[in-house]
């Protein structure tokens, strides 16, 4: 049965649609799926990355998961001519030494305190800075925490952080040797994408985090974290497969964990990206053949 909205509902929901498309952020909405295709999309051959156990876990502890019921994501190819100016990052700070960088991440996370600075303090369990080591040479980047980041007050601990998990296995790393963490540090109401003047409050102190931690790489996890870290509202298909510079960093784009779980077809595309990321990174590639 459809959803029946009133004429005024009706309207200012087209227009926030068309307000985020404006932006260039299409992963906030979903197209229904087939069941049949859900089922035979979670059924398709799976890149490296899929196979790989995250640390600490048996082959016999891996649970099946299955489809969620959820449709895909649409694709995002098509560039949308931006409505608003991205506010401008803050100046990049002075290299803190590696023993200190602890201590500083800390120092942010004090200032950060019990944040009521945006609307999302008041629907938030725990606040989420951030998870890893503070001189990793590898730092992903999401959108915001979901609710089993609200819980645990850490970043990327659902299905999308044990999918996570394997792609960093997948590199040769383990995930306490990464950094990671998110455009907005609280849980937007039903994980939808964060509003301007959150990703505006908040992204602030990311780019802070990232000036302390000065990894060699950076990997955007996503539409919306790619367009705060560039300052680009591009598609994600004009951003993935090449390596971009962010604050002295080199940025690799690919698609968030979240959505490859709604769509496995692109699961081989991802690790594509996380490839490019080892090569800057001098990671040992997997052999061919």
């Amino acid at each position: 049965m459809a959803l029946q909205l009133d004429s005024a509902t009706r309207q200012a929901l087209i227009a926030r649609v068309r307000f985020y498309r404006d932006l260039g952020l299409t992963e906030f909405y979903r197209r229904p799926v087939d069941p049949a295709l859900q089922a035979q999309l979670a059924a398709e051959a799976e890149p490296a990355f899929a196979q790989v156990q995250p640390p600490g876990q048996s082959a016999g502890d891996r649970q099946p998961q299955a489809a969620p019921a959820v449709g895909v994501y649409p694709q995002e190819d098509q560039p949308i001519p931006p409505r608003k100016h991205m506010p401008a990052p803050p100046e990049i700070a002075a290299a803190v030494p590696a023993a200190d960088r602890a201590a500083a991440l800390q120092l942010i996370r004090d200032e950060i305190g019990d944040c009521t600075r945006c609307a999302l303090h008041a629907g938030r369990n725990k606040l989420v800075f951030g998870d890893g080591s503070p001189s990793a040479r590898l730092m992903f980047v999401g959108e915001g925490p979901g609710a089993d980041e609200d819980a645990q007050g850490l970043p990327f601990v659902g299905k999308a952080g044990q999918l996570l998990n394997n792609m960093i296995a997948a590199m040769g790393l383990r995930r306490e040797e990464v950094y990671i963490a998110n455009v907005v540090k609280c849980r937007p109401p039903g994980n939808r994408v964060p509003e301007p003047e959150e990703g505006a409050t908040c992204s602030s102190f990311l780019f802070r985090q990232i000036d302390v931690i000065r990894p060699q790489v950076l990997v955007a996890l996503g539409a919306t974290a790619a367009t705060w870290l560039l300052g680009s509202r591009q598609p994600l298909a004009g951003l993935r497969g090449r390596v971009h510079s962010v604050r002295g960093t080199q940025l690799i784009v690919t698609y968030h964990p979240a959505y490859l779980l709604r769509d496995p077809r692109q699961k081989r595309e991802a690790w594509a990206d996380l490839q490019i990321a080892m090569r800057e990174l001098g990671l040992k590639l997997p052999s061919r053949g």
